[in-house]
């Protein structure tokens, strides 16, 4: 080969590799992925119902799974009649005492006046005998300790009725108001525990693992199924430190994705604050061993559902 065949050689070349290198400026690499959603089991009870499968596709507000609800059931039930009891006593006080109530406390203080007219009568001659050591000391101190007694009985009777006379006060009220505010309040709670035994889709997507099955007892925190929300995955790529300043939240760019004839309309959705370096699978001779940002792109795309992991070349 002459040395004039070596040069245009080596320039054809030169030519190429720069027309690659070109053609790479506004290309990022990465994948196809999802977003995960953990539905996790709030309490320990076992399992009874599964209602979807394994890439089942679901939608916002579907029932997807239920646990035994006997336990809370029964805990609703009691401050259900709590909170009754509470509102029953709030009304009593609020309505007063009845005429019934007053007419019996009346009589009950007529009852103690006659009965302490009776001791002290009985006192005053006990005490005359007494006087005149005609009765035992033993009867004295009875006759004394009987008069105390109808005197106390007395008071307690007067006091009962003026209660009654002049109704519930503000404190009372007050007391039963908090009282019946904190039974509804538990009973909310209680009704809240309820509910989330049945886990319902909070998005539309597809089930991407179901991680228990009837009959088991998932601990209160553990996720019980992983659901891929939205009707398309996102292309995640890796975007070149020396184009991260030329990508904002917002553009316009063009998915290529494997498989796929045509490409795919994308949108630049999230772009890493703090750089990383460039993950296996994303590495060209370009971009070996280059800092890159990871970058979500939402692509519009009325298909069906693409699968995870595919392979995908994003253009500006």
């Amino acid at each position: 080969m002459t040395r004039t065949s070596v040069c245009l050689l080596a320039l054809l070349f030169a030519i190429l590799t720069a027309c690659s290198m070109d053609g790479e400026d506004n290309q990022v690499v990465g994948e196809l992925a999802s977003d995960r959603v953990e539905l996790t089991a709030e309490s320990d009870e076992p399992i009874v119902e599964i209602l979807v499968a394994e890439g089942a596709t679901v939608v916002a507000g579907q029932v997807l799974l239920r646990q035994d609800s006997s336990r809370a059931t029964a805990r609703m039930a009691e401050a259900d009649a709590a909170m009754q009891q509470a509102r029953a006593r709030l009304d009593e006080l609020v309505r007063g005492p009845r005429s019934e109530q007053i007419a019996a406390a009346r009589a009950e203080v007529a009852g103690a006046a006659k009965e302490l007219e009776f001791r002290d009568t009985r006192y005053t001659r006990v005490q005359e005998l007494h006087a005149r050591d005609l009765t035992s000391d033993e009867a004295f101190d009875s006759a004394r300790a009987a008069l105390d007694s109808a005197r106390a009985n007395d008071k307690v009777q007067r006091a009962r009725l003026q209660e009654l006379l002049t109704g519930t006060t503000i404190e009372e009220l007050d007391q039963a108001e908090f009282a019946l505010a904190q039974a509804v309040a538990r009973r909310d709670l209680l009704a809240v525990d309820l509910q989330r035994l049945t886990i319902v889709a909070p998005r539309d997507g597809i089930v991407d693992s179901r991680l228990f099955e009837v009959g088991e007892r998932p601990g209160p925190g553990l996720p019980v199924l992983i659901l891929l929300p939205g009707k398309q995955p996102h292309a995640r790529v890796y975007l070149p430190e020396e184009q991260r300043v030329e990508i904002q939240v917002g553009d316009e760019v063009s998915v290529h994705v494997d498989g796929l004839d045509s490409a795919v309309a994308g949108r630049v959705r999230w772009v890493a604050s703090e750089a990383m370096f460039t993950p296996y699978f994303a590495l060209t001779e370009r971009d070996r061993g280059h800092l890159t940002f990871a970058t979500k792109i939402d692509l519009q795309f009325e298909g069906e559902r693409l699968p995870d992991g595919i392979p995908v070349t994003v253009v500006r």
